[in-house]
């Protein structure tokens, strides 16, 4: 049966941008896309699929409290997601590599609100540096 209490709360989550952790970000979101081929084979009647090429996409977001992003421009960066609940078995890092900002964000604001700043990203990479194993 689940013990709860294992189950991870992406309240524990980090981003780390180029080794700096950004305290401002309270959502982060990547994944790997695997392009496919479908091959119709003689004597098969099943589609049978031949792996092709990768695609990594991701989204990052939080309260806006630097210009980094801006001054950033359109130059690749390196994040390290982590997950860290401490009742967790353990925490997860994952390294995104080569990561290129799809546009930057130079103003969105209202009156009265928090500014919330977005990236939409791709990546060219990945890398599991801290896997979490159930004991």
């Amino acid at each position: 049966m689940l013990d709860a209490s294992r189950v991870i709360l992406g309240t524990y989550g980090q981003a780390h941008v180029d080794g700096v952790w950004q305290t401002n970000i309270n959502k982060l979101e990547a994944s790997v896309e695997m392009e496919k081929r479908e091959l119709n084979l003689v004597g098969n009647d099943w589609k049978v699929h031949k792996r092709g090429i990768k695609k990594g996409t991701g989204t990052m977001s939080g309260y806006k409290v630097t210009s980094d992003m801006i001054r950033r421009g359109f130059n690749r960066f390196e994040i390290i997601t982590k997950l860290d609940d401490p009742e967790a078995f353990g925490h997860e890092s994952i390294r995104l590599i080569r990561c290129t900002p799809d546009k930057i964000q130079l103003a969105n604001w209202t009156a009265g609100e928090e500014v919330q700043e977005e990236t939409t990203f791709t990546f060219e990479g990945y890398e599991l540096l801290d896997p979490i194993v159930a004991n």
